[in-house]
């Protein structure tokens, strides 16, 4: 199973200071000398090489420049780059609000042809109702403390949510039961919500399948993650949103879906969970 995303993404980092650290000791020159060209104190240059400060573009193309590589800042630059973007904390992508977080993944959901999708908590965003959307974004903003946006960012949701209707996607599509049970919202939001589950599973891009209480666990609850194609992974922790992009670890994933799809109901058996959800709600 997969490993810790955070521990994947501090992992990157170390890898962008030990390619550092190879520069200098190639260059011949000390870790002080390094810092006293580079205009900075000693100190940084052991935090950089030791992974414990993220180098800035300017950081690496001064440490590039002083060991005679230039030519290697252009993908240290790059690799450092994307070792941040893999582990971002919710308050930091949000601390403006939740609509630009909204619109930023945009252009990476209409580019993207197979979605598969695991939902252990909430329903998936793009299935979302904007009641729903409403009530859950509205519990978000008031439990991080961020900049309430909330309509505006329930719009941007639903307007994203355009790939389930247009271009060339498909959506295999995973729900723990529970989701079905957990009342995000009143009992009017949660019957529309679920109503509307009933009404998309009948899109010929979308297979929806709902994973019972009763179902024999292969595979253990896990953290709700999107598999965009065969390129990233974005898992949905409690503080964070990690995007996964090393082979290796999309490859657990996929083997992580494949194991949860084995569990779950589909069809005639999904529907009849699905209105005995909205049954219970009186």
């Amino acid at each position: 199973m997969p490993s810790s995303p955070s521990s994947s993404a501090q992992e990157a980092r170390e890898a962008v200071a030990s390619r550092l650290r190879d520069l200098l000791l190639d260059s011949g020159l000390t870790g002080r000398e390094l810092a006293v060209r580079c205009g900075w104190h000693p100190s940084k240059s052991s935090r950089i090489m030791n992974g414990k400060t993220p180098p800035s573009d300017a950081d690496i193309r001064a440490w590039c420049a002083v060991c005679g590589s230039d030519d290697q800042a252009d993908d240290l630059i790059a690799a450092s780059r994307a070792a941040d973007s893999m582990y971002v904390q919710w308050k930091n992508i949000q601390r403006n609000g939740m609509r630009r977080a909204q619109e930023e993944v945009v252009p990476l959901w209409e580019r993207t042809r197979q979605y598969r999708v695991y939902a252990s908590n909430v329903v998936p965003g793009m299935l979302q109702t904007p009641g729903y959307a409403t009530a859950l974004m509205s519990s978000i903003t008031k439990f991080q403390g961020t900049p309430d946006d909330v309509a505006e960012a329930v719009e941007a949701r639903i307007s994203r949510a355009h790939v389930i209707h247009e271009g060339n996607h498909r959506f295999a599509l995973l729900m723990e039961e529970s989701v079905l049970r957990y009342q995000i919202g009143d009992a009017e939001v949660m019957a529309g919500q679920l109503g509307y589950l009933l009404a998309v599973m009948a899109l010929p891009r979308i297979s929806l399948g709902i994973i019972p209480f009763t179902a024999q666990r292969e595979i253990w609850p896990l953290e709700a993650f999107y598999m965009f194609d065969d390129h990233q992974v974005s898992v949905e922790l409690l503080t964070a949103g990690v995007n996964v992009r090393t082979p290796g670890e999309i490859s657990e994933y996929g083997k992580a879906f494949q194991g949860l799809a084995k569990m779950a109901v589909h069809g005639a058996s999904a529907r009849a969970l699905i209105t005995s959800a909205i049954d219970s709600l009186g």
